[in-house]
């Protein structure tokens, strides 16, 4: 089959094939990010230790947090690089992605000082214990203190790359990072290093693994100088204010939805915590797990929107809503075989991860409960894509906003002083149901108003 171009993908190329150009590869990256994330929990839990378990998945919303940074500057300039490309303004998409790119530089150096003054007070607002401190310290120094830079800058520079079309190139260094990662994983935590520091060893890991995917990205970016919208060089200038304004439009609602997703999984945690370390770590494998179809799902969503933002721009609404269509049907119906999948493995997943009987019991109950919301979680943050594709991030910052400060964390106190312990697993149904109801109103009402047709 000939290799298509940018331009065919964004303008003429059947809408099933470009969308499958743009998110497979992307679909494929965030399954290896996946289940590299998930082979750490796998190797640790070859220690048969629940404390090192629990102690690396306290770092879970921190690390989320950081990719947050990512989403600031990645999705924000991203968003705004397509809809320039689809104005057929390349010279201020060169602006913006220098922009973008050093100032990903700024925050995420700011981010990693802050995080290593103040250690402590962060991992024990986090529930780490007695037991799991120390493991939970030596994992966020290495992934976040020393690897905050080259984890937040591959991000944004594949963002930048799928944003012109380059989707293959863009998936390819995620994957070959998650890839390293996994291979580096057995060889420091059981070769290298001694007995004891597994989890310092699944941490240098996945430093090393990052610098090198950061190192692949600026060599993509370099060989395709003068062909791309992509650049780092300082000699294109400041963008307009306007543009500035935009990136940070969309960028500070995607970060702040993803900061609010991290709370809810702190929030989570604090809560199971309190049902005891074994709950904590199956909760922290079950968190892990139920991401593959949500992962699958972020993938579609990130590979339609530079397709959606492009044609918004030209105003080629019907291609526009086509992709969209397309895009929302192929996630949803991946969410509901994900959910027989669960409902039918769920026990063998968790086996996978750990031994302890007691850990997995509790997990399989867990994983086939949370698998329940995957369609609903799928709509939710599909809905927002679009928005930041259509460059409105004040409704993606709103219906960020709504679906974890006024849904989910309240429904996880509120079910978790009703029901218990279960109630903590069961709030992600109940809020998302409202979530994708107030979603769908929203995306109503905007496509009325701005006379495009709803899909």
């Amino acid at each position: 089959m000939a290799k298509v171009n940018s331009k065919e993908i964004f303008e003429t190329l059947p809408v099933p094939r470009a969308v499958k150009e743009m998110a497979l590869p992307t679909i494929f990256s965030q399954i290896i990010v996946l289940i590299y994330n998930m082979a750490d929990t796998f190797y640790l839990g070859r220690t048969n230790n629940p404390y090192m378990v629990a102690g690396a998945s306290l770092i879970l919303p921190v690390f989320n947090i950081c990719l947050s940074l990512a989403g600031l500057t990645g999705i924000g300039g991203g968003a705004l690089i397509s809809r320039l490309l689809g104005e057929a303004r390349e010279d201020e998409a060169k602006k913006v992605s220098s922009f973008s790119f050093y100032l990903s530089i700024a925050v995420t150096a700011v981010f990693s000082i802050v995080m290593f003054a103040f250690m402590q007070p962060v991992l024990a607002l986090l529930g780490a214990s007695d037991n799991t401190y120390h493991y939970a310290r030596q994992y966020a120094f290495c992934v976040i203190v020393l690897g905050g830079i080259p984890t937040v800058l591959s991000n944004v520079m594949s963002n930048l790359l799928r944003s012109v079309g380059m989707s293959k190139e863009a998936g390819f260094g995620i994957t070959m990072g998650g890839i390293i990662n996994m291979a580096l994983d057995p060889l420091f935590m059981f070769v290298l290093l001694p007995r004891g520091n597994e989890v310092l060893g699944v941490g240098i890991a996945t430093l090393i693994s990052n610098c090198i995917a950061c190192g692949y990205f600026f060599c993509v970016i370099y060989r395709t100088r003068g062909r791309s919208a992509v650049s780092f060089s300082f000699r294109h200038g400041l963008p307009e204010r306007r543009s500035i304004g935009s990136i940070f439009n969309v960028g500070i609602p995607s970060a702040v939805a993803t900061l609010l997703f991290d709370i809810d999984y702190v929030v989570i945690d604090k809560l199971m915590a309190s049902y005891g370390d074994i709950a904590l770590a199956a909760v922290g494998i079950v968190l892990k797990a139920e991401r593959l179809p949500l992962n699958v799902g972020i993938g579609i969503c990130q590979g339609m929107m530079p397709l959606v933002a492009y044609n918004y721009s030209a105003k080629n609404h019907e291609r526009m809503n086509h992709t969209i269509k397309f895009s929302i049907k192929v996630g949803v119906i991946v969410s509901i075989i994900s959910i027989a999948l669960y409902e039918i493995f769920a026990g063998s997943i968790m086996r996978i991860f750990i031994p302890d009987q007691q850990t997995v019991l509790l997990g399989t109950d867990f994983l086939r409960i949370r698998c329940l919301a995957t369609p609903l979680m799928f709509m939710s943050f599909f809905t927002v894509y679009v928005f930041q594709g259509f460059g409105e991030g004040n409704k993606s910052l709103f219906l960020g906003v709504m679906r974890w400060a006024a849904f989910n964390i309240p429904m996880l106190f509120l079910l978790n002083h009703i029901i218990g312990m279960y109630g903590i697993v069961w709030s992600q149904v109940c809020a998302d149901i409202l979530t994708v109801s107030l979603s769908f109103y929203v995306y109503r009402r905007y496509t009325h108003r701005a006379l495009i047709t709803a899909p």
